[in-house]
């Protein structure tokens, strides 16, 4: 058979090796690729928040990815375990990878993996999941993994054959997953199964489907089909807001320790893996103090924040038709972001060895705590391809089409990285994205998103909106304000020299962005005040040239001024600041603590 089909597989498989384990692994991630829109469609427990798709898919892309096959059984299960534990996102994915990891434990070294030593790993693995969790909850993944390994470990010595085995075990795996409607209330009331557990069932059914019509089906690409659109499903109450990841590294972590100190900071608390490699899950309100927490014991190699209340909302059908996507330098206030739906991907925040999600695992207030505290000067990075790539994936499970905004292609990889990662994840799903380069940050980005996210909640049509930012990006103007040239020298922006005559004189520089999104001096004063009557007298010669659509003002630790910017622009305007906030801390690393950034969108 393997000639004719170019597989790893006999008609009858008394044993499997390594090469045999990853491609039924293939296989089975290729049918969560093509399902991965209804998972997140009928994703309800523990959070409606509509991404059990796309992390479970994220999990087995990571495989994929990462994993090289070997015919030796157990390096390749250790590869798949590693691999997910890298790669697992969401309560459902890392339970997935801990089962995968406790299954990668329990096979022997140098055996082959016959049907009995498969069920008795299955079996013990089972309890890796389950103590992985603070609080397991049947009716969930949980349940059909148990079910499903309890029927292979019962059959055991009666089939000898993992064809056989495995297409015998699928209707109970089936049936265990219907019956997490009766376990759970939730599910019961949206008449749902769970979609966790649905993931494992459809993992199943593509190996199943390898088994019985060969390698081919390895053929297809890793895409997500269409699917029937399902109502909308809201759930009723979130109790904790953000979905909170992290993979740490080190020696000797003490999974017991982290549970005890995170336990009351949410719900959801899943720490899974090895003492050298550890995934923490939780549901939190405060996901500063959660990474704050975990750096003691090792090094942040992973994290990952979702906002659940936003996502639920996306998730209930109340939705424009195309999504507007932005990064943290946009600097718009978190209730404006809820209002006009927009989403934002985190730039990384560094601080020596540790790094955060601007924020999100890094709050403003921590963000200052450890840039006045830290020896080591903060620097930042834009955020990773495939984070992007799971991002797209599922914006383009809830939406038409995306336009996305982001920081001046001269100050940030950023927008590169979106754009490839656009790319790729729209043609998979055969659907428009399109990203733009707005040539600005903070409040000038802010600006400029709002305004498309004002069109996209009017109904305009994805090209009217593209057109629009563009243009808008030629009346788009940014004034920087700042009181030291100290800061700009330690992150690069001006020669120590330069600076040294700037701080021996007391020059306060006034920047502007220009609309090639780089940065040139304005002017300069001997006193902050002689710097902001620059700043009011270069924005009334722009306002003198037509209207104003709005203005935004942002800061960083210098509300002071920016309130006094505010008072100016609102006697020249008419109108108050769209928004005042803190600065982003690109902005705030690149010129220092007292800057204020000025931001006007013309009609």
């Amino acid at each position: 058979m393997e000639n004719k089909n170019h597989a790893v597989f006999e008609k009858r498989l008394n044993f499997i090796d390594g090469r045999a384990l990853y491609y039924g692994f293939l296989a089975g991630a290729n049918k969560i690729f093509q399902n991965q829109h209804l998972l997140n469609k009928i994703n309800v427990f523990p959070v409606a928040d509509a991404d059990t798709g796309t992390n479970f898919a994220s999990t087995m892309r990571s495989i994929i990815d990462m994993v090289e096959p070997n015919r030796d059984v157990k390096i390749t299960a250790d590869s798949l375990a590693n691999a997910a534990l890298i790669g697992a996102r969401g309560n459902s994915g890392i339970i997935f990878a801990q089962f995968l990891y406790g299954f990668s434990t329990e096979i022997h070294p140098d055996e082959p993996l016959t049907v009995s030593s498969f069920a008795i790993a299955l079996k013990e693995s089972v309890k890796y999941a389950y103590q992985a969790i603070t609080n397991p909850v049947e009716g969930t993944i949980l349940t059909v993994i148990r079910e499903w390994a309890d029927f292979i470990y019962q059959v055991k010595d009666s089939i000898n054959d993992f064809s056989l085995l495995l297409e015998n075990s699928i209707d109970k795996a089936k049936h265990a997953l219907e019956e997490t409607k009766l376990k759970l209330k939730v599910l019961s009331m949206a008449n749902v199964v769970d979609a966790g557990a649905k993931a494992f069932v459809l993992f199943l059914e593509g190996i199943i489907d390898l088994l019985k019509q060969g390698i081919k089906i390895l053929h297809t690409s890793y895409q997500a089909n269409r699917v029937e659109e399902l109502t909308a499903i809201v759930h009723d109450q979130i109790t904790f807001r953000y979905c909170t990841e992290a993979l740490i590294s080190g020696s000797g972590i003490d999974h017991q320790k982290i549970r005890t100190q995170l336990l009351r900071m949410g719900d959801s608390l899943v720490v899974a893996g090895s003492p050298v490699k550890t995934r923490i899950h939780i549901h939190t309100d405060n996901p500063s103090e959660v990474f704050d927490r975990l750096i003691p014991h090792g090094k942040i190699v992973y994290q990952k924040v979702d906002d659940m209340v936003f996502q639920n909302t996306i998730a209930s059908g109340v939705r424009p038709k195309i999504a507007i996507l932005t990064d943290s330098t946009c600097d718009i206030p978190r209730s404006m972001l809820d209002e006009y739906q927009i989403h934002v991907i985190p730039l990384n925040v560094h601080f020596g060895d540790n790094y955060f999600l601007d924020g999100l695992s890094l709050s403003g207030k921590h963000f200052k705590k450890l840039f006045f505290s830290s020896k080591i000067y903060p620097s930042t990075s834009q955020p990773a391809i495939k984070d992007l790539m799971n991002r797209y994936s599922y914006l383009f499970t809830q939406y038409d089409s995306v336009i996305s905004l982001h920081i001046s292609s001269a100050m940030s990889g950023t927008w590169s990285n979106s754009r490839q990662a656009a790319y790729k994840i729209a043609n998979e799903n055969g659907k428009i994205a399109t990203v733009i380069d707005s040539t600005k940050l903070s409040g000038s980005l802010g600006l400029l998103t709002l305004r498309a996210a004002q069109m996209a909640l009017e109904d305009a049509s994805h090209q009217e909106i593209v057109d629009a930012i563009n243009q808008w990006k030629e009346k788009t103007y940014m004034f920087v304000s700042c009181t030291t040239t100290k800061y700009m020298v330690k992150s690069g922006r001006l020669s120590p020299t330069k600076g040294f005559l700037a701080n021996a004189l007391n020059i306060k520089p006034v920047i502007i962005v220009n609309h090639q999104g780089q940065t040139q001096e304005k002017g300069k004063s001997v006193s902050e005040s002689g710097a902001i009557k620059k700043v009011i007298a270069s924005i009334k010669h722009i306002i003198g040239t037509g209207e104003v659509w709005n203005y935004a003002i942002t800061h960083f630790n210098n509300l002071k001024t920016a309130q006094r910017y505010s008072n100016e622009l609102e006697k020249l305007t008419g109108k108050p600041p769209l928004f005042i906030s803190e600065a982003s801390p690109v902005l705030c690393i690149n010129v220092g603590p007292g800057t204020v950034s000025v931001n006007i969108l013309m009609q």
